[in-house]
């Protein structure tokens, strides 16, 4: 017995290439997959025919004639959410010669063009619907005689789960993949992808999608602009818990202070995220700037030997992320310095004598500068000067606090390095200027000219 249905379709989409309509076909049939919880379709050639099977509860006509499928709308993570696809698939088949047939347990569906009923002169594409070839079959084939294998291939490029795109991590709002070299990143909604971009640093996969972004999806799912989107891929990134994709993303923002890096990290939002997020996380690293990189190397150097791992932030960043408590910068990691700084000063009295002897060189050591600097109130020695044994390679401190100069004991087993670390540390004092600065080498420089040219008279 054969029944036509009329599809009512009398013009097509014209900007839909082949591949759109295979995307349709391929979509309907992994949420059946979905819907049903059966195993995996299939998407196979045989006899130089493209057949999408899957194994669900099989396609009848009553399908052609459903605009929003209801079933699809209250179920979550589905493709074919966005209305219509089915019908204009098979139009689009039919304009390009492609033979379809779609078989089920239900019936054997192929398509022509026939007049309308009751109106001779509207020419419209129908469903020809015959009786089952095999009554206990289980699920849907489609077959597409005529499809090539690039069509084919271009259409399964654009679901998630044939992409092989590693997920990162899944969040509340969607999921990270990692995007395989020199290919575009791609946007993909419930696993469908809808935009491509050419310099994101990873794919992204939206599964809660905002009425704006319902919106902004149009009938032919593709092409969809950034502005859509772009809220709703921030709130996948700060929602980012992954330690090494936090580091991932803050990799790329040292990349931005370079002049490079990737668009995510543009945004000054996910910026501060991702700082605070790995702060949290790891309480060894700290966040500078490229300036600070450059005339503070020393204190740099410092913070690396004692374990710290550097992270180079734009300037802006800064301001905003100093603030967080959580948040290492330069100047707080020489706050818990000098908090961990111990100042337990070792009596004159308790040095050895050779020790007393190159301690009471100081006035000598110091008369081409005129003496100790008026801004200096003392200078003490101790055994450490930081309670922390990873710190205890210190050999000297200006602590400007208490105007005291500190000297590691250990700098009195000779005069050379007596007077090597109190001239510099008395340098800091008077210059007030830190290692590396451009005025603390002007005025080192300056100390050691008046040294030799004391000397030397």
């Amino acid at each position: 017995m054969t029944k036509e249905f009329d599809l009512n379709i009398e013009k097509i989409l014209e900007n839909w290439e082949v591949y759109h309509a295979v995307r349709e076909i391929i979509a309907n049939a992994l949420d059946e997959q979905k819907l049903t919880g059966t195993q995996e379709i299939r998407i196979y050639k045989k006899d130089e025919i493209w057949h999408v099977t899957d194994y669900g509860r099989g396609f009848n006509y009553h399908h052609l004639t459903q605009n929003e499928n209801a079933e699809k709308l209250s179920a979550e993570g589905l493709i074919g959410k966005f209305g219509v696809g089915l019908k204009d698939s098979l139009a689009v088949f039919y304009r390009n010669s492609i033979h379809v047939t779609i078989r089920s347990k239900y019936g054997t569906i192929t398509l022509k063009q026939q007049k309308k009923v009751g109106f001779d002169d509207i020419i419209t594409l129908h469903a020809e619907i015959t009786d089952p070839t095999d009554t206990d079959m289980i699920g849907t084939d489609v077959a597409l005689d005529g499809c090539t294998d690039e069509s084919i291939e271009k259409a399964k490029s654009l679901f998630l789960c044939f992409s092989h795109e590693a997920i990162l991590e899944t969040t509340s709002f969607g999921a990270i993949m990692k995007k395989p070299e020199r290919i575009n990143a791609g946007i993909y909604i419930h696993g469908v992808k809808v935009a491509e971009e050419s310099n994101f640093l990873f794919s992204y996969n939206i599964t809660n999608l905002p009425n704006k972004l319902r919106k902004a999806l149009n009938r032919e799912r593709d092409n969809v602009g950034r502005i859509a989107y772009t809220d709703t891929i921030k709130n996948i990134v700060k929602s980012v818990e992954n330690e090494d994709v936090l580091k991932a993303y803050m990799k790329d923002l040292e990349m931005i202070v370079k002049g490079g890096g990737h668009d995510e990290m543009n945004w000054l939002d996910v910026q501060l995220y991702i700082t605070e997020q790995l702060s949290r996380k790891n309480d060894k690293l700290l966040f500078i700037t490229g300036d600070e990189a450059v005339k503070r190397r020393m204190e740099v150097s410092d913070a690396q030997d004692d374990g710290y791992q550097i992270f180079i932030i734009p300037d802006k960043l800064k301001e905003k992320a100093k603030t967080i408590r959580t948040v290492l910068t330069l100047e707080k990691y020489h706050q818990n310095k000098n908090n961990a700084f111990s100042g337990d000063a070792v009596n004159i009295s308790d040095l050895t004598l050779e020790e007393r002897k190159v301690y009471n060189l100081m006035p000598e050591i110091l008369a081409f500068m005129g003496g100790l600097p008026g801004v200096i109130s003392s200078v003490k020695i101790a055994e450490e000067l930081y309670t922390d044994e990873k710190k205890n390679i210190t050999l000297g401190l200006w602590d400007s606090r208490t105007r005291t100069v500190w000297i590691r004991r250990s700098q009195l087993g000779s005069v050379e390095k007596f007077a090597g670390t109190l001239i510099h540390e008395c340098t800091h004092a008077g210059s007030r200027c830190g290692d590396v600065s451009r005025a603390f080498e002007t005025a080192l420089t300056e100390n050691l000219g008046r040294q030799a040219a004391y000397y030397l008279r």
